[in-house]
């Protein structure tokens, strides 16, 4: 056969119209009109707000589809195709230069949401998303509460528990920093209470520890371990100053425990998917060390020390 013109031509559009049958023609056919069961119909403010989210680009850096493959980023369940059927534009997005926000809603207060799109390096150090301050306090709200949505039933499952621990939060602070420190406490179970720190306080591990501190805690606790970061202004209650906690049964264990799961309801976010072990221990340390100015690192109860420890 000779590649004339004619058959270079005909051959080409025969080989886009099988990509356009199979890539647009075959999904639109087979499509799902099925609501999955977390499906529900966006109120009007959400609407509002996913206009917002839309206008200013917010899909080019986040996802909201999480796959098969995607376990690593810690999400909770597989995105399925009825979980969009009122969604138009589809916002799955490409790129996870930011998080993905398949799962956002109820993962932090709305109050978060305000320090964080004010200023994200107020509540994420690292943060290189940019600031929307610009938007007004009035549709960052609107934004907010598109956001709160996504995850749809399961995200309203997650504020309902989030509003419910806020007013728990807010009760225990507004009667003073001993009632404060007594339901912190109280909030962790039982045998964490009792467990030291196993890490002893040497200046390698309170360096990491330090190096963690500003990474992740000091738009809210600020470098002082006071509470009064470029966040406190935005949340309620507000940020924890550590240096309240001295004298006041507050054990290795307990600051394991609510850096790994966070404080529900309150602006302090879990890192259980951030961090590994030793560098909740050592953060914990840091904490201990330099803010509250008391420590049971390496104390008993412990057990046989790691292979590779001083």
């Amino acid at each position: 056969m000779n590649m004339t013109p004619r058959i270079i031509v005909i051959g080409s559009l025969l080989i886009l119209g099988v990509i356009v049958f199979m890539v647009v023609v075959v999904p639109y056919a087979t499509r799902i009109e099925a609501p999955s069961d977390i499906f529900r119909s966006r109120t009007i403010r959400e609407t509002d707000g996913r206009s917002i989210y839309i206008a200013n680009g917010c899909v080019y850096c986040h996802t909201q589809s999480i796959r098969s493959v995607d376990w690593g980023l810690g999400a909770e369940r597989i995105a399925q195709a009825g979980d969009y059927i009122q969604d138009r534009p589809i916002l799955l997005g490409s790129e996870r230069t930011g998080p993905d926000l398949s799962q956002e809603g109820g993962e932090h207060p709305d109050d978060w949401h305000m320090a964080h799109f004010i200023n994200p390096r107020y509540t994420r150090p690292l943060s290189i998303m940019p600031a929307f301050a610009f938007l007004g306090k009035q549709d960052i709200k609107k934004l907010t509460t598109y956001v709160q949505s996504l995850g749809l039933k399961n995200a309203d499952h997650r504020l309902e528990r989030q509003r419910f621990w806020k007013k728990e939060a807010i009760k225990a602070y507004e009667m003073g920093p001993e009632a404060n420190v007594k339901w912190l406490r109280n909030t962790v179970p039982e045998g964490w209470r009792n467990i030291p720190n196993p890490y002893p306080t040497t200046e390698a591990g309170l360096a990491r520890g330090h190096k963690i501190y500003q990474d992740f805690c000091l738009g809210c606790h600020s470098p002082i371990g006071d509470g009064m970061g470029p966040a406190q202004p935005y949340v309620y209650p507000p940020p924890l100053n550590f240096t309240i906690l001295k004298g006041r049964g507050i054990s290795g264990g307990i600051l394991y425990y609510q850096i790994m799961n966070g404080i529900t309801g309150t602006a302090m976010p879990y890192f259980k998917r951030e961090l590994e072990s030793e560098k909740i221990w050592d953060v914990g340390n840091y904490v201990a060390v330099n803010f509250i100015d008391q420590t049971d690192a390496n104390t008993e109860p412990k057990g046989i020390d790691a292979a590779y420890e001083p």
